[in-house]
């Protein structure tokens, strides 16, 4: 398992430039270049990530669950996560493997922010890979102007730098909590789909010796079941029921 602890060692790893700072950078995928694919097996970061991609050359792997970037779709990774990046075409270390941006940022920048504490709330920070966020034009439009302007004031380190690509950060993640909302009503016949199925679960587990041996299921005994991450069948619950998945279990 290989560990990555630096920013910096990341853009080595990836054929960057040094970053001008070094707890956070945003990154055009199209520069990016994979020399050293062994690295990039099984490994986890030490710092967050949000990309942006678009017709990548490679799978990324959570578990069994493999998620290709054909289309733009936004992906979120928390540190320690475990990632194995499968590159389509290992022979073409010369080519740009897509298009797009990755922000990657350190807990420490967060300082004393109100992020530092909040982060931990943006449950897509766990959402598994094919669990990505799908964007409209217009509002990959909205991130991408995000992304730029993070990438432009990252230029020029001063006592200002610090809190103006937090406020920027802030309004990242909460137009992607929009956006996910969205994302949800839009597949609710899908997520309907998926309620009807956990509570056939719900149902057969409790009619099964499971609850007397066990008592209450946990939401990770559900997610499994359905394939998906505890956060994101929580997120969905709440968008169809208002209720999240541990509250939906308790009142059965």
């Amino acid at each position: 398992m290989n560990s990555i602890q630096s920013i910096s060692q990341f853009h080595r790893l990836l054929s960057l430039p040094e970053p001008s700072h070094p707890l956070i950078s945003v990154a055009p995928v199209e520069a990016i270049r994979l020399t050293d694919h062994a690295i990039l097996g099984h490994f986890f970061l030490n710092f967050y990530t949000v990309s942006l991609k678009r017709e990548v050359q490679a799978k990324m792997q959570y578990g069994q669950q493999y998620y290709d970037f054909d289309k733009g779709v936004m992906s979120f990774t928390a540190p320690r996560q475990i990632q194995f990046l499968d590159v389509l075409e290992p022979d073409r270390s010369d080519k740009a493997p897509g298009t797009g941006y990755v922000l990657m940022f350190h807990p420490d920048f967060l300082g004393k922010h109100s992020l530092a504490t909040t982060i931990k709330n943006y449950g897509f920070f766990s959402y598994v890979v094919n669990e990505a966020l799908h964007l409209s034009e217009k509002e990959e439009k909205n991130i991408i102007d995000i992304f730029q302007k993070i990438k432009q004031e990252q230029q020029h380190i001063d006592r200002h730098t610090q809190d103006i690509i937090l406020s920027q950060l802030d309004l990242l993640l909460n137009y992607v909590n929009r956006f996910y909302e969205r994302q949800f009503i839009i597949r609710k016949k899908v997520n309907s789909d998926l309620l009807t199925k956990m509570e056939q679960l719900l149902a057969a587990y409790f009619e099964s010796q499971e609850s007397l041996q066990n008592g209450l299921p946990t939401v990770e005994y559900f997610a499994n079941k359905l394939n998906l991450s505890a956060h994101y069948l929580s997120d969905m619950l709440r968008s169809l029921t208002g209720q999240s998945a541990q509250q939906h279990i308790h009142e059965k």
